[in-house]
């Protein structure tokens, strides 16, 4: 089976992630905004005091708040099925093996066979020389090779802030060696 043919409804699953992307930012603005609010202050003494003390709870809150954003999406410990779960790879991708994950909107992880091939590939932009670097840099540096049919808007850039390093290595080790 070919990876590169395009989801009929691609459209309507980049409307849908888009949506969901849009409707996650405003869901963390609200939930930022309401943990900087402040009551107001009941007279005009107050307002000196308050704003004082209002504007070094919103600096703790907001160190919380990066703490919080900063917390990997596991350990590397899990159970292989909980770490690609738990890592988000099994929402938009098939991993064979890999029960929780039917995703459609990347393509299929057979990656011991697809890896080459991408390699090899005229758009391949990366400097990955072997699958395991290939695997390593696409879930870095998602934008080095889009499959092509698939959205280069799709694949989070985020998680070489929220992946540690045991886990993608738990990753690559398992996707090289998938093969079809």
């Amino acid at each position: 089976m070919s990876q590169s043919k395009k989801p009929k409804s691609s459209g309507n699953r980049e409307g849908f992630l888009i949506f969901m992307v849009v409707g996650c930012g405003i869901l963390a603005t609200l939930s930022f905004n309401s943990l900087t609010k402040s009551d107001a202050p009941q007279d005009e003494h107050a307002v000196t005091k308050q704003g004082a003390q209002s504007q070094r709870d919103v600096r703790k809150k907001k160190d919380k708040l990066v703490a919080l954003l900063d917390i990997p999406l596991s350990t590397g410990n899990e159970p292989l099925d909980k770490l690609f779960v738990q890592s988000g790879c099994a929402v938009c991708h098939t991993i064979p093996g890999i029960a929780p994950a039917k995703g459609r909107q990347g393509p299929k992880l057979v990656l011991g066979t697809n890896g080459p091939k991408r390699l090899a590939d005229s758009n391949y932009q990366g400097t990955a020389e072997t699958v395991r670097e290939y695997i390593q840099e696409s879930i870095l540096k998602p934008g080095m090779y889009v499959v092509p049919g698939y959205s280069d808007r799709v694949m989070p850039r985020w998680y070489g802030k929220r992946l540690n390093a045991k886990a993608l290595d738990r990753i690559a080790t398992y996707l090289e060696g998938l093969k079809e």
